[in-house]
């Protein structure tokens, strides 16, 4: 009994979140660079936890949720569902990378000022222990270890209510100046 009334805390906390964004306007999609100027990195995540900015359509289909950022840090939770399998019968290792490399690059993102964008160069991620769609949410929580003017480095680790550990990571990630995409 325990440890559904743990599971269910948590899965309101993921649920509360997706809410408050869609309470606040927020649908999946992508921010037009007009909606993001002037925002730091940080700014954007609030923008998009609030509703004000769309959040990324890829939280939907891995059914996870940006929970929680502050300077250098990020939260995300998501709850693995069938659908995640692998041919062995477990959470794909890609649900996982998914899962860290958003916590990771979005702890990167709250460190950035208005104008600066950032991408993934490096991933390097360790699962250890399984996770079944019986397993109930999990959480990614990364922190920045370094950020200069072009590389930044994060690492992250997935835990379950009681802290058990199932994989954790380390990311690089390359640091530039935003502009407008070109088609």
């Amino acid at each position: 009994m325990e440890i559904e009334k743990q599971s269910s805390v948590w899965i309101n906390l993921q649920t509360d979140a997706v809410q408050r964004a869609r309470n606040g306007g927020g649908v999946p999609g992508i921010a037009k660079m007009e909606q993001l100027a002037g925002k730091s990195g940080r700014e954007i995540l609030e923008a998009m936890m609030s509703g004000e900015l769309p959040y990324p359509p890829m939280n939907e289909t891995m059914n996870m949720a940006l929970l929680e950022v502050g300077d250098g840090h990020a939260v995300f939770q998501g709850i693995p569902l069938l659908p995640h399998y692998n041919p062995l019968g477990t959470v794909h290792g890609g649900w996982f990378a998914t899962l860290l490399d958003s916590a990771l690059g979005c702890a990167v993102q709250t460190t950035l000022p208005a104008g600066r964008s950032y991408t993934t160069a490096e991933l390097s991620i360790n699962i250890v222990r399984p996770a079944l769609h019986t397993t109930g949410p999990l959480r990614a929580i990364a922190r920045v270890l370094h950020r200069g003017g072009q590389m930044a480095t994060a690492e992250a680790r997935v835990e379950d209510e009681k802290g058990r550990l199932y994989a954790h990571a380390t990311a690089t990630c390359f640091v530039f100046n935003a502009r407008a995409a070109t088609p």
